[in-house]
């Protein structure tokens, strides 16, 4: 038997940084957890540093970003609880999917491999991305107002500018054609395949009623790959919110439910651990 998890590990997603969850770091700490928001490997500088040079955003690979996040887990005393936000997610799912964590809250989660829904926002999302294929080997950047449709739905366009100049980023453009709608295209095993009916930690899924990168459909449907898994896996639905619910008010909310679930079925037997 180990202790029961004193360490939140918080995973970002695509077009963000560590600073994204700036608030639910101090809301985490201020209950005395430790709480650890790893960057991707070289993201570790400001948001405004990425943005003058993007070129270790273009170069970043999936297998890269979750040794590094592993490694962070795995020099814990304690399996920590893992919580990932939109391909941070995906990024979850792979590191449960290791044997690391206790428990897992994945928040308008991107898909792993094999989830086939496409919901025509999820497409008018990704669509800048997309629409020129060099890309693919480059940072791509979201507009001002390609942010406000595809993550801050649910804000005016003022309170969506605040947020895009804060926190936004360039994606890595390898990553959205590859794990993006294209990604079930391609025959064989992909680097976010998982084995869906594998043990691991407890797992909940939390998507936003308003989301349009990551609609509830595509949540569901992920949620759904694991049915023949042995360990808990649950899907709620938020009323309301959008893509950005890391920081649109009343996120506290959403960090208390990711909380609260994961302790009360945070797993500490550990018997899927690797050797």
């Amino acid at each position: 038997m180990t202790d029961r998890p004193d360490t939140i590990v918080l995973v970002h997603g695509l077009w963000m940084t560590p600073r994204s969850w700036e608030g639910w770091v101090a809301h985490y700490e201020a209950q005395g957890y430790r709480v650890l928001a790893p960057a991707y490997p070289g993201f570790e500088i400001e948001v405004e540093a990425l943005r003058e040079n993007a070129d270790v955003i273009s170069g970043l690979t999936v297998p890269d970003t979750v040794d590094h996040l592993a490694s962070v887990i795995e020099a814990l005393d304690v399996p920590p609880v893992i919580i990932g936000h939109s391909f941070g997610g995906t990024l979850t799912q792979l590191l449960l999917a290791r044997g690391l964590g206790a428990a897992g809250v994945v928040v308008d989660s991107a898909p792993t491999e094999g989830v086939h829904v496409s919901p025509l926002s999820q497409v008018r999302s990704l669509f800048p991305a997309l629409k020129n294929p060099a890309t693919r080997h480059q940072a791509v950047a979201f507009t001002p107002e390609e942010f406000h449709y595809a993550f801050t739905n649910t804000l005016s366009e003022d309170e969506s500018r605040q947020v895009w100049e804060r926190y936004a980023i360039a994606a890595p453009g390898y990553w959205v054609w590859e794990y993006g709608l294209f990604a079930n295209l391609k025959p064989g095993h992909q680097e976010t395949w998982v084995d869906y009916a594998a043990d691991r930690a407890p797992l909940l899924f939390v998507a936003g009623e308003k989301d349009h990168i990551m609609p509830p459909s595509v949540n569901r449907s992920n949620a759904k790959h694991y049915q023949h898994s042995p360990a808990v896996t649950e899907y709620r639905e938020l009323e309301g919110r959008d893509h950005w619910t890391c920081g649109a008010p009343g996120w506290e909310a959403v960090a208390d439910l990711a909380l609260g679930w994961a302790l009360e079925h945070a797993r500490t037997d550990r018997p899927w651990a690797a050797a």
